[in-house]
């Protein structure tokens, strides 16, 4: 219980990963401060032991939980100083308890610029930046009349979605004739782009671009929830880097005059000479998913969650400059069969590969249950490689993805 003597500060916490995506301990000192967390029954193996206290609710995004949760916590170590919460899944809930109880940090108009993919497409255009053409999709027939001035295919997409959940590509009118979950949640329409997809991560200082790194995708996150495996290498190439980053800048820029931490989605095409084009496709004030806060740590030598916990709490974030001398990359690996599912057998086709393989691999042992989540950490299998240049990585992730063997069975909730 708290007490009037007790001045040490309150941080509340929102943790869903069950992996260590953020090392918690090494961003706050929980004999100092008294840090609480909310967490799930999945996730709450990650959770420091020396945490003041850990609420359970079934699901982080569940605003209903949470926020009795939050009540609970706050009667016995009063008012939280900081919310903290670095998943996308839970940046909603925490801007929406950080309103309601009226605590410091992001609000819910504040978090709208880098959660409505059509709020942060207006913003781009309206600086001037190279942006598909888009638009609201509120109806069925407002896709079609979009089809009709821009052509198709389109791509449909949720407004607020994740991790590419109901993105779906329409190749003409007769796909509006079959399902649609349009209307079910504000929708944006935008004009396919049939070009290369980059990620960007990294911190925006507020006036210029501070630490980041540039990757390609080996596919795309859409295709990945079709069933695909989903590969991504950072670049190397001088002369792509150059362009990637002022464009970079600029539209973090265009977003805010404040530090966050970025993940930035783009195209990237090709003029007749060979010259980097590159056009917005969306962007996220958080770490990256995936693999990508491993990676940064564990090849570059960098904690770029460290810099969102910063900002966060409110403070100045301080980020060096990550190491270049390899590249990274990383493999996932869907279920063959939709989750929750159970691993009958995981293995290597032939022999494990070596010299040119993963570094690192996330593989479930058969008999494991893997769950429904949705996101990028409970998938069938995750890799991390590193290597001295783009080519010898992407090879490294495409012999993986070939040589990894994983069967499961459907089971039930």
């Amino acid at each position: 219980m708290a007490t009037a003597t007790d001045r040490r500060r309150h941080v509340v916490v929102l943790h869903r990963w069950r992996d260590h995506h953020a090392r918690y301990a090494d961003y706050l000192d929980h004999h100092a401060e008294r840090v609480t967390y909310i967490t799930t029954a999945l996730a709450a193996a990650s959770v420091p032991a020396s945490a003041a206290e850990v609420v359970v609710v079934d699901a982080t995004d569940d605003l209903t939980a949470t926020d009795a949760a939050l009540r609970r916590l706050s009667d016995r170590f009063g008012t939280p100083d900081r919310l903290v919460a670095l998943n996308e899944g839970d940046l909603d809930t925490a801007a929406a308890l950080r309103l309601r109880h009226g605590l410091a940090g992001q609000l819910p108009d504040q978090l709208a610029r880098y959660r409505d993919k059509l709020l942060m497409a207006r913003r781009v255009a309206d600086a001037g930046l190279p942006v598909p053409p888009f638009a609201d999709a509120p109806t069925v027939d407002a896709v079609r009349d979009f089809a009709d001035r821009h052509g198709w295919p389109v791509v449909i997409k949720p407004r607020s979605g994740t991790a590419s959940r109901g993105v779906a590509r329409l190749d003409g009118d007769a796909d509006l004739a079959g399902p649609t979950a349009i209307g079910s949640e504000p929708y944006l329409v935008q004009r396919f782009v049939d070009a290369q997809i980059l990620h960007v991560d990294g911190l925006w200082e507020g006036d210029r671009l501070g630490a980041w790194r540039a990757s390609r995708y080996l596919n795309t996150c859409a295709e990945f929830t079709d069933g695909a495996y989903l590969g991504s290498v950072e670049i190397d190439d001088e002369p792509s880097l150059t362009a990637i980053g002022e464009f970079t800048a600029a539209v973090c820029a265009a977003f805010s005059a404040q530090p966050w931490v970025f993940h930035l989605e783009t195209f990237i095409e090709r003029g007749p000479d060979g010259t980097p084009r590159l056009s917005f496709l969306e962007a996220g004030a958080r770490v990256g998913g995936a693999e990508i806060p491993f990676i940064w740590r564990e090849v570059h030598g960098v904690d770029l969650v460290a810099a969102a916990i910063d900002i966060q709490l409110g403070r100045v974030p301080l980020l060096p400059a990550p190491e270049h001398h390899e590249v990274g990359g990383y493999l996932l690996l869907p279920t063959p069969v939709p989750a929750p599912c159970r691993v009958t057998d995981a293995r290597w086709r032939d022999d494990t590969p070596v010299g040119g393989g993963p570094y690192t691999m996330v593989a479930p042992p058969p008999g494991t249950v893997i769950p429904r989540t949705g996101g990028y950490e409970h998938v069938g299998a995750r890799f991390r490689f590193r290597g001295s240049s783009s080519g010898s990585v992407e090879a490294a992730i495409r012999t993986t993805a070939g040589a990894y063997h994983l069967a499961c069975v459907q089971v039930s909730d």
